[in-house]
């Protein structure tokens, strides 16, 4: 197997080859088609723990190697988060019910590369509250991959995403961001959620990144539970978790976790 090396720029950002941008797109693959079966298969009376197993039997069964397994002793292959979790939830007992909102990461590994993104749910009826919320996250996502242009700048993707969530009333997470991908799952830069346009990190040609908003109902502030993992709302608002794999190339971004 050919081992592509990749180049590092003086600021630390690893540049991907077209090789290796390749072989992103075959790890994003599989991470949607392991979201497109968590999609089909969550309801409510299901435990999170049921997901983590369908998504890892379908990352396994691709040839692929869960990302989160074992990553700095996380015990599970995605993470569920649901309503007042933010992220990094882990799946166990807890049974889903009508009117939850569920957040579903997912990472996988190919040839050495990751691919990793999220998505929230809304589980059978849920409030009008609680489906503008799960909207404005995934409007968040969108409106900084638009941003995601060589040329640009990192503040002019973080300002883009920190926009489309305040403009509806809700508040961007502060503490946790997005980071650059592939060899690592967290590689440099970090990618925030909020910002100033024009300022920050030059955007190139070759960077693969992460982006993922988390759009909170009331304060920005999180905590961490005791299990030392699962990232809260301070306030116990519910949050909104929304990622995709991005490759910034010559023609623009392109989503590499895309379903």
């Amino acid at each position: 197997m050919r081992v592509i090396q990749p180049r590092i720029q003086s600021t630390g950002v690893i540049v991907k080859s077209p090789g290796e941008i390749e072989v992103m797109r075959q790890a994003g693959k599989v991470v949607a088609q392991t979201v497109r079966a968590l999609l089909a298969a969550v309801r409510s009376g299901m435990t999170t723990a049921e997901l983590d197993a369908i998504a890892e039997a379908t990352i396994r069964g691709a040839g692929a190697t869960p990302s989160f397994k074992g990553y700095r002793g996380f015990p599970a292959s995605i993470c569920t988060s649901l309503n007042e979790q933010v992220v990094h939830g882990i799946p166990g007992r807890r049974v889903i019910k009508d009117g939850d909102i569920v957040s579903l990461d997912v990472g996988a590994i190919v040839d050495g590369f990751h691919g990793d993104s999220a998505v929230t749910v809304c589980i059978g009826h849920v409030t009008p509250q609680a489906k503008a919320l799960v909207d404005a996250g995934e409007a968040s996502l969108n409106a900084g991959i638009r941003m995601m242009r060589a040329g640009n700048r990192m503040g002019d993707v973080s300002w883009a995403a920190q926009q489309a969530a305040e403009s509806q009333g809700f508040s961007v997470v502060r503490e946790y961001v997005g980071h650059g991908i592939g060899r690592q799952l967290h590689e440099e830069p970090a990618v925030p959620n909020f910002g100033a346009p024009g300022r920050g990190l030059l955007l190139q040609p070759g960077m693969v990144l992460a982006i993922e908003p988390m759009v909170n109902a009331g304060t920005w502030a999180t905590k961490v539970l005791d299990d030392g993992w699962t990232v809260v709302t301070q306030d116990g608002s519910w949050s909104s978790h929304w990622e995709h794999t991005v490759a910034i190339l010559e023609s623009g971004p392109e989503i590499l976790t895309a379903r």
